[in-house]
């Protein structure tokens, strides 16, 4: 059983592969939104490697839990624990960042001539990501701590992997987002926010009361609210916008 927690791990690992493995099969093909022609990226291995990056979340919430209940700490399965979080929250994000960059360029007039270099920034999602990690790794938060300094890197994975669910389920609002500024402004976000000394609230409190769980009950109905009135693929992401909010608005003092 003391290896459980390792196993969940590499579990995440394996998850975060083969959403790579997905998403670099999606090839993108013209559709008619609204009247206009569109090149979208986001096909059904796009959607595939979206869920897998949800999954990888699951299994990294597991092993933490496994590892808090077994009570088996190491360096080892921090280091392990770090090294797939890169992978399916660093690089298989951006991976799907530079294919819905490619279908941006797919509708420029030139799109024929656009350079890969153009779509290299996506990548900085996963050299941010690395960042955040390391310094994780160095000025881990006490036991009992409320806060994360910077966003942690599941939540910009899970965030990129809803914007790819919500163009497939939602692409009249997908549709918005097949503009080269707006992922630019994005991944610039998302870089900044992760490297932020900013102190992102956790999504499981150290202490169960209201004072505590206040932030986890608003984020929890609103995204059940949107769920209702609209859709889960639409509540997703604007459920990670109402928790940057919330994590940059309340200050570290109200944490205490």
């Amino acid at each position: 059983m003391k290896h459980l927690p390792n196993i969940l791990t590499l579990a995440n690992l394996f998850s975060g592969c083969l959403a790579i493995a997905f998403i670099l099969n999606a090839q993108p093909y013209l559709a008619e939104i609204n009247g206009a022609d569109y090149w979208v990226i986001c096909t059904e291995q796009m959607v595939v490697g979206a869920y897998l990056i949800g999954i990888a979340a699951i299994f990294d919430m597991l092993d933490g839990f496994a590892a808090r209940a077994l009570q088996v700490f190491s360096p080892l399965g921090k280091d392990l624990d770090s090294l797939a979080d890169l992978v399916s929250f660093g690089v298989a994000p951006s991976m799907l960042l530079m294919k819905m960059l490619w279908a941006a360029k797919m509708q420029q007039s030139n799109a024929m001539d656009v350079s890969m270099w153009s779509m290299a920034p996506a990548f900085l999602v996963a050299c941010f990501g690395a960042l955040r990690l390391a310094r994780f790794n160095i000025t881990a938060p006490t036991k009992g701590s409320f806060t994360f300094q910077g966003m942690p890197i599941p939540a910009t994975g899970i965030f990129v992997a809803s914007i790819a669910l919500l163009n497939w389920y939602a692409p009249m609002i997908g549709a918005y987002l097949q503009k080269t500024w707006i992922l630019y402004v994005i991944i610039a976000l998302l870089c900044w926010l992760m490297i932020s000394k900013i102190p992102f609230f956790k999504f499981l409190p150290a202490a169960f009361n209201l004072k505590n769980t206040w932030r986890q009950l608003v984020l929890l109905i609103v995204f059940i609210a949107i769920a209702i009135f609209s859709s889960i693929y639409v509540a997703l992401p604007f459920t990670f916008i109402i928790y940057t909010l919330l994590s940059i608005i309340i200050k570290p003092s109200e944490e205490q």
